[in-house]
């Protein structure tokens, strides 16, 4: 039995950005199209096959280690950009703002598909792979405030369970504006101790 189902959802290619020197500003450039290899895309400042591990992963390792690069890109879903915008009181926000690698339009709820779906090119075979959620931080806020004057407070809390995913590169190739990327997920129900799980944490 196939351990990834394709579904009947499929989106739309919106937006490509890329960031080439993250440390000088989080904004994204946009682009026509993104070439993606093993490692990413090569003019990202996130790519790579490996990353140091930050404050994400800190129960896990300690901050700098080594580890598997499951943050190549950034995913955000035009639905979720817009309901930000709105309950923050702007007309549009710019995903270079956050910066988003990849905008899509099309799968409801987008932030909250099951981690290890994926995302296939109908085209060009090209397939991404979801790690997990990607929670809303306050790097955007400087940004934000520069183009929107007032809101970087705003953003945060706005974002919550909208900031879409991070993914990495299973499937080489090329996506380009207007893609058309349909959505896999895995063939397995959620976990029955979950909830206990987190509370436990908690």
């Amino acid at each position: 039995m196939p351990a990834l189902i394709p579904t009947q959802y499929t989106a739309t290619v919106t937006w490509l950005g890329v960031n080439p020197d993250r440390d000088a500003a989080l904004e994204t450039q946009a682009l026509r199209e993104m070439a993606l290899s093993f490692a990413g895309h090569a003019g990202e400042s996130r790519a790579g096959l490996v990353r140091p591990s930050d404050s994400r992963v800190l129960a896990q390792y300690k901050r700098g280690t080594p580890i598997r690069n499951t943050r190549q890109l950034a995913i955000l879903s035009a639905e979720d950009l817009d309901a930000i915008a709105a309950e923050m009181g702007i007309a549009a926000l710019d995903p270079a703002l956050v910066g988003a690698s990849m905008v899509i339009r099309g799968i409801p709820d987008f932030t909250h598909v099951p981690p290890s779906s994926r995302l296939q090119d109908a085209a060009s075979g090209t397939t991404l792979t979801i790690d997990m959620e990607n929670r809303p931080c306050m790097l955007p806020a400087k940004p934000i405030e520069a183009r929107h004057p007032g809101m970087r407070a705003r953003f945060k809390r706005a974002a919550r369970n909208r900031r879409g995913v991070t993914a990495w590169v299973e499937r080489e190739g090329v996506i380009a504006l207007g893609a058309t990327l349909r959505l896999h997920i895995p063939d397995q129900p959620v976990w029955r101790f979950l909830d206990d799980a987190r509370e436990t944490h908690g």
